[in-house]
């Protein structure tokens, strides 16, 4: 069983937010803990939302709780009134995450049964003890990088197996392949996106992330994957052009990495469509068929290319053609 971060700053952070509610001699310290736990969040970002939408809660409930309980009295109607005008308050001002924690403070001041100034400012110092605690841990937040790393290499993986497996089918009509790869990486981009998003979250000045555009990019291939494999499985026979499409694809397979190298291959893919375009015309249906679908697949590999091209500077300078 895997302890997750969250857990362990719960864990911290309630036994040490009493403790120091403790130590401050507040009344209800037990209520600095519960203010702690509802405090800690999967991001600062989100931590930071949190606790101004809380704190901005709690000063506004304190302020119905007195008017309410001290004018009209300490009676369960009465704060069901109260609450009733309070949680709208709070969605006309967007703070709608701080109702839990507002209603900690409520419940104390009802029990009081005769609030005071110094028990206002009891439960103020509260509020602070117990959302500070929970701000203060929320500001280490572990590097994901290693995460997003790892899911990048898993893609790559699939990318190599797929532009292998089309090459063999086209080569060998091998029908062994399930194209779990597929449907896997579609998981694995899910995945990356949620890492992605709360790295982002967690670097409050950076609206920009590194893997964030890789992970769009590549997302884009895979719906263009989906788009060849009907392609692919429709050839009925193998000719010299398609035989060339395999080759090409087994090249593709062996040179799937995060830099850009694409240039290369739109210059092949270039002399591949000439190379087709000097063939004899079809003569039978099935020829037909076959030139129609190696040419959608050629056009489907150039957007293919050209979403690498895009994605970033080219790692290698294009050769200056001769005049």
């Amino acid at each position: 069983m895997k302890i997750g971060y969250r857990t362990i700053k719960t864990a911290i952070g309630t036994p040490l937010s009493i403790s120091i509610a403790q130590l401050f001699g507040l009344t209800n310290y037990v209520s600095a803990g519960i203010l702690t736990i509802l405090c800690i969040q999967p991001s600062r970002k989100r931590s930071f939302y949190s606790a101004w939408h809380r704190f901005l809660a709690c000063m506004i409930a304190s302020i119905y709780a007195l008017v309410f309980f001290e004018l009209l009295g300490y009676h369960p109607l009465i704060l069901g009134l109260m609450l009733a005008l309070f949680i709208p308050t709070t969605v006309f001002f967007k703070i709608t995450p701080g109702i839990s924690t507002s209603t900690v403070v409520t419940l104390n001041l009802y029990s009081s049964s005769n609030i005071t100034f110094a028990l206002l400012i009891d439960q103020y110092i509260l509020i602070i003890v117990g959302i500070g605690t929970g701000l203060l841990l929320n500001l280490y937040m572990p590097s994901l990088d290693k995460n997003l790393k790892e899911k990048q290499e898993k893609l790559e993986e699939n990318f190599r197996i797929i532009l292998y497996e089309y090459s063999r089918y086209i080569k060998y009509k091998d029908t062994s392949w399930k194209g779990n790869e597929i449907t896997d990486s579609e998981d694995i981009l899910k995945e990356a996106n949620h890492l992605v998003e709360r790295d982002r979250e967690n670097h409050l000045l950076r609206n920009k992330h590194p893997y964030r555009d890789y992970f769009r990019m590549r997302a884009n291939q895979i719906e263009l994957f989906k788009k060849m494999l009907p392609l692919v499985t429709n050839l009925p026979n193998t000719d010299l052009i398609s035989e060339k499409i395999a080759n090409f694809f087994e090249k593709l397979s062996n040179s799937v990495h995060p830099g850009n190298t694409a240039i290369i291959y739109l210059d092949q893919l270039k002399e591949l469509r000439e190379e087709f375009n000097k063939v004899e015309l079809p003569t039978t249906q099935e020829e037909f068929e076959t030139r129609a679908n190696l040419f959608q697949l050629m056009h489907e590999i150039e957007d293919y290319l050209m979403i690498k091209k895009k994605f970033k500077e080219s790692d290698i300078k294009h050769p200056k053609k001769k005049k």
